[in-house]
């Protein structure tokens, strides 16, 4: 009886390989504490809570003038103008049948109720005094900022796991927050391997090519605050491959290589892995990117990128943008994608998950980049996005699909 060959194991599917990533991930848990000004793009490790009303007292929302409404009842009051309050400064008590003069931002008089717009307003003198005619009737609260009608005290305003943006700091700095815990920066080792390989200065040699790879990766990181260090591209041999890993999982939280996780036979990354530490997960259904690698060496996790540029520039978007969020303690890790309009017909539906590089249009739709192959960077900088496509599904246009613009993928 002839033995049974074993049967191959399926390809993981997108969403179970990111659920893979995401529930091995150990988050960094070291904090330190740098001035907000800093802090563009760290992760807040602690909630942030106003020690503060914002505003901190009732202020005018426009340059006019303070008044009490029931002085301005007809429609036409003449009140006297008995003050001149500028932001920062401190006016006084507003009396009944008088106005004060006031600019954006001041704080509002005591018994005054209302500002009313100097484009509403009349200025003259009479006998040697300020006189403002109100050609309006305001409403009680028209063009105050209330105490606290933004922040108030006690209130969370950047909970732990918060990403600073330029609007994130700007609110902290609000609050009078002159410091903020963060997570500290991920130290990411990044090597590539491939004896093609050539930098940009060198001359090529017969059968080389750039490094882009090198460029697109160690950019991506740096944009998600990644502390790096770049090992530079390794000889295609198993012994290099693994002195590399050996030294980068020494001093680094996570490993990241490009090319050598297929299955030819000068790819070493893969057994140099295996070697080394262990292989949790191996070939994604997924175009471009199929040979995505995710381990751990060492206490370092390791993701090994396929070599093509499209493939790897694609598989970071997808799986190792949201792997390191989540280091970094960022919980929401998920882009936002919208329903759009293909302008285009794809009828060359593949058995992997395909993300396809597209642009939107004047009229809001999406048009295709005209060569889908992984080795077309171009695609990247043409496009706005990723379409993702379901396996075996077909596009004719007018189809609504599945966008997910980059601007979501490389927050």
């Amino acid at each position: 009886m002839s033995e049974k060959k074993s049967e191959k194991k399926p390809m993981l599917s997108v969403a179970e390989a990111l659920d893979i990533l995401l529930a091995a991930v150990r988050p960094v848990l070291d904090v330190e504490t740098i001035p907000t000004i800093s802090a563009f793009g760290r992760t807040l490790a602690q909630d942030q809570v106003s020690q503060l009303h914002v505003p901190p007292m009732d202020n005018t929302q426009m340059d006019g003038y303070a008044v009490r409404t029931a002085d301005c009842s007809s429609g036409q009051a003449r009140l006297r103008v008995t003050q001149r309050i500028p932001a920062g400064h401190v006016g006084q008590a507003l009396e009944a049948g008088t106005a004060a003069r006031i600019f954006t931002g001041a704080m509002i008089p005591r018994g005054a109720d209302a500002v009313v717009m100097q484009e509403q307003c009349l200025l003259e003198k009479s006998e040697g005094a300020d006189v403002v005619t109100i050609n309006h009737v305001p409403v009680s609260g028209e063009w105050i900022r209330r105490q606290g009608e933004d922040i108030r005290a006690g209130a969370i305003i950047l909970p732990a796991g918060t990403r600073m943006r330029g609007q994130e700091l700007g609110l902290a700095a609000s609050v009078g927050l002159a410091n903020l815990p963060v997570v500290r920066k991920l130290k990411v080792a990044v090597f590539f391997t491939g004896d093609e390989l050539a930098m940009p200065g060198e001359p090529l040699k017969p059968g080389a090519i750039y490094n882009s790879n090198r460029f697109t990766l160690t950019g991506l990181l740096q944009g998600m605050g990644c502390d790096i260090t770049d090992y530079g591209i390794v000889p295609d041999s198993l012994e290099a491959t693994r002195d590399t890993l050996r030294r980068a999982a020494q001093q680094h939280d996570l490993i990241i290589t490009s090319g050598g996780v297929s299955v030819g036979e000068e790819d070493h990354v893969k057994p140099a892995v295996e070697a080394e530490g262990r292989l949790n997960m191996w070939q994604i259904a997924v175009k471009p990117g199929k040979p995505l690698a995710f381990g751990e060496v060492g206490s370092a996790f390791f993701l090994g990128l396929p070599g093509n540029p499209v493939a790897s520039f694609v598989t970071f978007l997808l799986f190792v943008q949201p792997f390191i969020l989540r280091m970094q303690g960022v919980l929401d890790v998920a882009p936002l994608s919208y329903q759009l309009r293909a302008d285009f017909d794809w009828s060359k539906p593949d058995r992997r998950n395909e993300f396809l590089r597209a642009r939107i249009n004047r009229s809001g739709g999406l048009d295709l980049f005209p060569n889908q192959s992984s080795g077309v960077l171009t695609s990247t900088v043409w496009g706005d996005g990723l379409i993702d496509l379901a396996p075996g599904k077909a596009i004719a246009a007018g189809d609504l699909v599945r966008f997910i613009p980059f601007a979501e993928l490389l927050s």
